[in-house]
Order: structure tokens, then C-alpha cells, then sequence
């Protein structure tokens, strides 16, 4: 048996352009900017808002191959996917595979904050995108902390 998920770890709601969309978050709700920063590996600039135990994380394409270009062209701006933490991602994606959920990851890969990251396929999650992201070790969770508060 696997662990459980622990909680939701963010809601990722695509975005043509983070900078005339963080003000209504920030200005207007009210919520805290955590930072931003740039994940090359899903082609994307990210800006995490806090929201009480969890995150919004604002997705903007910076090239029009990433899937977040793909999906704005498609559907439009909004709700991309919802992110669960688990601190054993890898062992997750074994089990979920042997339930026959497809996986889109089928092994973990580094994403924002240093997560360890993978997406399960809509098709199998009640047309839902899905993703287990692994926190990096404390140490680790506390270097990315600091450098993200020294750079906002």
C-alpha cells in the first residue's frame, strides 16, 4: 500500500501574461506573492500566490511549444491542473500504474521549488490533468525559500 496523498500542493491556472495577472490576485484578493521563476524544462515562468495551506501557481508560456501555449490556444486562460503532495512520488506512480491509470510522467522529474514532479493523463482522472510533487528535502525546501524571498 502506498502512502496517501497529503494535501493539495497548488491549483495550476494558465495565464497569457503574469504581469497584468498578478495584481488581481495580490492588489484585489488580497493573497501574497511567494515569487516567481522560470522552469525551462516545461517551458514556462511560474508565480506561486499563497492561498492558507496551499498555492495558486500562474503558468505563462515562454515559448509556443510548451503545453501551456498548447492548452491557452485551445481552451483559453484558466484552470490547468491540480497538484497533490506526496512524499513518495515515485512509489505513487508504481502503484497508480498498476491500477491502470496512465501516466503522462512514468518517472519524476524536477520542477518548480525543486519538486520532484510527474502528471498523470487526464483520460484516466475523469478528464481532470493531475500531478504528485514531491517537496525536496528540508534543506533544500529552505535554500529555495530563501533565494525565492531575496528575489521578489
Amino acid at each position: 500500500m502506498v502512502t496517501a496523498l497529503k494535501q493539495i500542493e497548488h491549483i495550476g491556472i494558465a495565464v497569457k501574461n503574469l504581469q497584468t495577472t498578478i495584481p488581481f490576485y495580490t492588489d484585489i484578493l488580497g493573497l501574497k506573492l511567494l515569487g516567481i521563476e522560470t522552469v525551462e524544462s516545461e517551458q514556462v515562468r511560474v508565480a506561486f500566490i499563497e492561498i492558507g495551506e496551499t498555492r495558486l501557481e500562474l503558468l505563462e508560456a515562454i515559448s509556443t511549444e510548451s503545453a501551456i501555449a498548447k492548452f491557452i490556444e485551445k481552451k483559453g486562460e484558466g484552470i490547468h491542473h491540480i497538484a497533490f503532495q506526496t512524499e513518495t512520488c515515485q512509489k505513487q506512480l508504481d502503484f497508480l500504474k498498476n491500477q491502470g491509470i496512465k501516466l503522462i510522467n512514468e518517472v519524476p522529474k524536477e520542477g518548480a521549488h525543486g519538486n520532484l514532479v510527474a502528471f498523470l493523463h487526464p483520460k484516466s482522472t475523469n478528464s481532470v490533468l493531475m500531478e504528485l510533487c514531491q517537496p525536496p528535502a528540508k534543506s533544500t525546501r529552505e535554500e529555495v525559500e530563501n533565494i525565492n524571498e531575496h528575489s521578489l
